[in-house]
């Protein structure tokens, strides 16, 4: 978690917030804490997309469904306040790490790990279904693991971005490159049968360490999901036989989530959890956040009043009617997370061969609403035909993109057969360069600091992952930041700018990429224009190589 810096808010409807927990494509996520002493997760959506009616209205429609959601194995919405200035949407906060980062420290789940984990989603995902939702972004990074079991979090939350005005501008969309399903990728009709496929390959990926559909880009991965059976060699017996099935190309072919369940736990997950589900190493860590927390709380309760940052929130949160139907309190939270609790009959004792279980965990656990990541996801709005995207993809599907080349992905892409131009010229077609040179024009502070945000290429079309650029003060022709662009999967490619004018309305550098990078970035020269929209910056490149990228960015620091 980091410290909240001057321009954040400190306060959120009724929650005093303690730190930032990350950022995304659709906004941030905050610690807060609320006057009765309850932790929670507070998602602030970016003003940009405030400013769209149509988002406002499916974020308050997706907020009232996910409110519906209780069953096991979930962290509900505890409150929101969609007609806000800035909407907002808390969760119960989770003292465990995602599953992405669990295996990212340690390595894959033991076995016995992953059947509890997937008995678990899979009883969380048959209660929403009963309920007409769909998850529809079930992946490692939307799984977090406490004590008390695994926990399925950001229900709807997501989808409020789909079909929206502002999605082209931000890459933000439903679903994950190789955990999304075929037909969710060809833009099918989507069932609950599209999150028995997630859950096929959240499981493959938790037992494994590698996703079923590996893959370097994620127009290769679309087309391999689509496309190609899923590598599924490490796995052995019926664990793999139902992440198999799971993973079936036709929807109808796949297991319900209750299936799921049952063949992984007969007798429930709550019996696989409470026996001790997690290894010696995750129980440590989810234990030291623990105590992190209580002394946080510790802290928390000898400090002054809060006073309100500079966003500000107009209007109350929302919360549960009163007994006679009428308004809502924003003192009223819903539930906490459901964890089955096993009957007597049910609790196993220590199975020969195991090590000792877990210590009985209390119910510190719950969850947070969003992970920053990397996670720019599958696109609707105007898009490209998935198609001719898939096709090409095939052909093509060792390919990278983002900082890396992505135009040989693309009809009549590549470049041309002159090949004497080894340094890759920017494109004669570059975004406009208005007004003067401005060659002796200081960089205003209006650019400086480190801005954060979704990028796209090909015209909107193509998800590429997060930018994170730091702009410093230079002169011309000296080193003016550096961008870092982390792709749907973790990769990364630096570049390295250096200013070339500073006029009116943009910032003007060219960029090249950083030695020691990864041999699939794009190395090219390619210039980049920075222009202030409201209080975000909008970066532009002419990188033709890479889909000419695009990306609005908000300040983090």
């Amino acid at each position: 978690m980091r410290p909240l810096e001057v321009d954040e808010p400190t306060v959120v409807g009724p929650y005093r917030l303690l730190g930032r927990l990350g950022s995304g494509g659709m906004g941030r996520v905050y610690l807060g804490r609320s006057s009765g002493g309850r932790t929670v997760a507070v998602k602030i959506v970016h003003p940009h997309f405030a400013l769209d009616e149509e988002f406002r209205a499916r974020f308050r429609r997706e907020v009232d469904a996910a409110r519906r959601v209780g069953a096991a194995w979930t962290a509900p919405v505890l409150d929101a306040d969609p007609e806000a200035r800035v909407p907002w949407v808390a969760t119960a906060y989770a003292a465990g790490p995602s599953l992405t980062a669990a295996v990212a420290d340690g390595g894959p789940l033991p076995v016995h790990s992953v059947r509890a984990l997937g008995a678990g989603l899979g009883e969380a995902l048959a209660a929403v279904h009963e309920l007409g939702l769909v998850h529809r972004d079930v992946k490692p990074s939307n799984v977090l693991l406490t004590l008390d079991g695994p926990l399925l979090i950001d229900f709807g939350i997501a989808r409020a971005t789909d079909g929206t005005a502002s999605l082209t501008s931000t890459g933000v969309s439903v679903g994950s490159p190789g955990y999304m399903s075929p037909e969710q990728i060809l833009g099918k009709g989507v069932t609950g049968a599209a999150d028995v496929f997630s859950l096929g390959a959240v499981l493959a990926f938790a037992a494994t360490g590698t996703p079923p559909f590996p893959g370097d880009s994620s127009a290769a991965l679309l087309y391999k999901v689509v496309h190609e059976e899923p590598r599924l060699d490490a796995l052995d017996g019926d664990l793999r036989d139902l992440v198999a099935a799971c993973l079936a190309k036709d929807p109808a072919a796949r297991p319900a989530p209750g299936e799921v369940a049952r063949r992984l736990a007969p007798e429930g997950a709550a019996r696989l959890v409470s026996g001790g589900w997690l290894p010696g190493a995750l129980v440590e860590r989810v234990s030291r956040s623990a105590v992190q927390l209580l002394n946080l709380e510790a802290a928390d309760a000898s400090a002054p009043g809060p006073v309100s940052g500079p966003v500000g929130f107009s209007s109350p949160s929302v919360g549960a009617p009163d007994a006679n139907g009428g308004a809502a309190d924003p003192g009223v939270f819903g539930p906490a997370p459901v964890m089955p609790t096993p009957t007597a009959a049910n609790v196993p004792g220590p199975r020969d061969g195991d090590r000792p279980p877990s210590p009985a965990p209390g119910k510190l656990s719950v969850s947070v609403a969003a992970t920053s990541t990397r996670e720019g996801e599958g696109r609707r709005g105007r898009r490209i035909s998935c198609t001719v995207a898939l096709a090409v993809a095939g052909a093509m599907a060792a390919v990278t993109v983002g900082s890396v080349f992505v135009l040989d992905l693309l009809p009549g892409g590549g470049s041309d057969d002159n090949a004497d131009d080894g340094g890759r010229n920017p494109s004669a077609t570059a975004p406009s360069e208005p007004g003067s040179d401005g060659g002796g024009r200081p960089v205003p502070g209006r650019y400086l600091g480190t801005w954060e945000g979704q990028a796209v290429a090909v015209e909107g079309n193509l998800p590429l992952g997060t930018f994170r650029l730091t702009v410093r003060e230079a002169a011309v022709g000296a080193r003016l930041g550096t961008l870092r662009h982390t792709d749907l999967f973790g990769g990364t490619c630096d570049d390295v700018l250096t200013l070339k004018k500073v006029t009116e309305k943009q910032v003007v550098a060219s960029a090249v990429g950083a030695e020691g990078n990864r041999d699939v970035c794009n190395q090219a020269r390619h210039t980049v224009l920075l222009t202030p929209v409201g209080d975000d910056l909008r970066y532009e490149s002419d990188s033709e190589d890479s889909g000419r990228p695009k990306a609005r960015l908000s300040k983090v620091g």
